[in-house]
């Protein structure tokens, strides 16, 4: 029989079916940014620990530079693909792949560098930020400080306003969409700039509840109907070239349950609150907008926006 949790980390994505892995095998975003952030990252003779290794490319990554790699996965189809996949690659040898809770796991020796991709557009569905801040807690309590460094070592995360077209061969279905950040959708139009509502930084001590309340200059007229929210992984900093080393994931597109009818000029407040692994539904519940300066009403002149009865 499955514990509680074990019930919940299935339904949050844990036991995705290893043929599901091939996508994020495909994604050159991902591999491109995780390669070249671990090729700057891990130096000769450290010690790596993954949390949720998957496949294990991020740990083989790793291995052709690091002396040990320790790869922990809970679903056991994946940790047997995993140990398949590296014998067949070099220095697949320097990789244990360990059938572990990553809530639990602790290496047996510290380790300087810690990767850990279990991370969802706007931290939901997935455990990361539940992962890495237990792991602090009994690292440091294992080992002393200082704690390694963190892949990624910080999450910025942006929501925007949109009008976004679901009607589909003319079946109107508001639902949830993940969007190519490449790609210009006909059906989607920005309305007004993008704004940060959070910055988890894992160096620091990492607070699960995101909440946020903002503003929003209108652009352009057209219907609010939906927030996209923006992902962006800062995977390792190059601190010798002023840079950072970054992994955008797909957009979220979040229909609202009340659109607005807003002109340019405009300014709609939006506020929200989750819990970081929480789920999408969730979020969608806790979204509140409102228009805090109507432009056209504005343009009336003062003497005709009220009318009196003798």
């Amino acid at each position: 029989m499955l514990n509680e949790r074990e019930i919940e980390s299935c339904y949050l994505g844990q036991f995705i079916p290893v043929h599901y892995h091939h996508n994020m095998l495909m994604d050159q975003n991902r591999m491109n940014a995780f390669q070249g952030a671990i090729a700057h990252t891990v130096r000769p003779g450290m010690k790596v620990l993954e949390l949720g290794g998957g496949t294990g490319v991020l740990s083989f990554f790793a291995a052709q530079q690091a002396d040990k790699v320790y790869c922990v996965e809970f679903n056991p189809d994946l940790v047997q693909e995993a140990r398949r996949f590296l014998a067949q690659n070099p220095n697949g040898h320097k990789v244990e792949v360990i059938h572990a809770d990553a809530f639990d796991y602790l290496p047996p020796e510290p380790v300087d560098v810690v990767i850990c991709e279990m991370i969802h557009v706007a931290m939901l569905r997935e455990k990361q930020v539940a992962v890495i801040e237990a792991f602090k807690q009994r690292y440091l309590e294992r080992f002393g400080g200082p704690l390694p460094i963190f892949m990624p070592e910080a999450v910025v995360m942006a929501v925007q306003p949109l009008q976004q077209d679901y009607s589909f061969h003319g079946y109107y279905a508001p639902i949830v969409q993940f969007q190519d950040t490449a790609v210009a959708y006909a059906g989607t139009a920005l309305l007004a700039q993008p704004a940060v509502y959070s910055v988890l930084d894992f160096a620091e001590p990492v607070d699960s509840l995101i909440a946020w309340r903002g503003n929003f200059t209108v652009e352009q007229d057209g219907t609010l109907n939906a927030l996209r929210f923006v992902t962006k992984n800062v995977l390792s900093i190059v601190q010798e070239r002023g840079t950072t080393i970054d992994w955008l994931n797909h957009y979220m597109t979040l229909p609202l349950a009340r659109p607005l009818e807003v002109v340019a000029g405009d300014v709609v407040e939006v506020s929200f609150q989750y819990r970081a692994g929480g789920s999408i539904p969730s979020l969608q519940a806790a979204i509140r907008t409102s228009l805090v300066f109507d432009e056209a009403e504005a343009m009336v002149p003062a003497g005709m926006r009220t009318v009196e009865f003798a």
